[in-house]
């Protein structure tokens, strides 16, 4: 399969995922239908399934358009589905279902929203406004120890899976990263990068759960040297759940 990525808004992402064994198109998070058509009468594609995230406008407002256009299934968590547009086929988190040739598998991912899922198929994470380059989703629905989780359970995957977030958000992300953890050389080159990058008017998105994990401060709890320079700089105690939620805290305040 091939992903076809769509800037939306002004940092949005919507992903095409095209099956080159079948006519099956999945488009994950719509935020404009018109972007998704544009996109699909330049490639000869037409979209046979949605696959949404969770249940904010700016993952869904293009969910009911593309049905009327294309009569595509709108697939989504079955506990989120009065809120999501259109849903025609409600899932259940944490099982696996096949489109075509595409193997899924559904995680549930809840702190962003309380029905938030990631999809994954082989190496490739959409993880909607769970995990951001650099970054996570803000709590406006789960807890604390709810976003923790559902961040444990993502860096269990692959170092080598790409993270196909919803959102640019990587630069600023790092700004943030990097008033945290400002001994990290390898964040300090990653800033270099990803400012390059940007110059470039190219996207920092998929970045690799492994560069993440070293790199993102929402994941860098997962590391004990990390925690005990934490404590040092802030003179706390904290273990890995209380470090993320100082930093997460942290970072609302900003």
């Amino acid at each position: 399969f091939y992903v076809h990525q769509i800037p939306a808004l002004r940092d949005n992402y919507i992903y095409l995922i095209q099956d080159f064994h079948s006519k099956v198109v999945c488009v994950v998070d719509p935020t404009l239908a018109n972007l998704v058509q544009e996109t699909c009468q330049k490639l000869n594609l037409k979209p046979t399934h949605i696959l949404n995230t969770h249940h904010h406008w700016d993952h869904t407002d293009g969910n009911l358009e593309l049905v009327e256009l294309y009569q595509c299934e709108v697939v989504g968590n079955q506990a989120d589905a009065a809120r999501i547009r259109g849903i025609s086929q409600p899932i259940q988190a944490n099982r696996s279902f096949t489109l075509g040739e595409l193997n899924i598998k559904t995680m549930d991912v809840p702190g962003h929203t309380l029905g938030h899922i990631a999809f994954i198929i082989d190496d490739a994470l959409f993880c909607g406004d769970t995990l951001f380059g650099g970054g996570c989703g803000r709590l406006f629905e789960g807890s604390h120890a709810q976003m923790w989780q559902s961040l444990q359970t993502l860096a269990a995957l692959n170092d080598e899976s790409q993270i196909y977030c919803a959102h640019e958000y990587t630069l600023s992300n790092l700004s943030f990263a990097q008033s945290v953890d400002g001994k990290n050389e390898i964040l300090q080159q990653r800033i270099k990068d990803d400012k390059q990058t940007r110059l470039e008017n190219k996207p920092t998105i998929p970045s690799q759960l492994g560069l993440e994990k070293a790199t993102n401060p929402f994941l860098r709890p997962l590391n004990a040297d990390f925690i005990a320079y934490y404590n040092q700089q802030h003179q706390q105690k904290f273990n890995a759940f209380q470090t993320f939620q100082a930093i997460r805290l942290q970072k609302d305040n900003s």
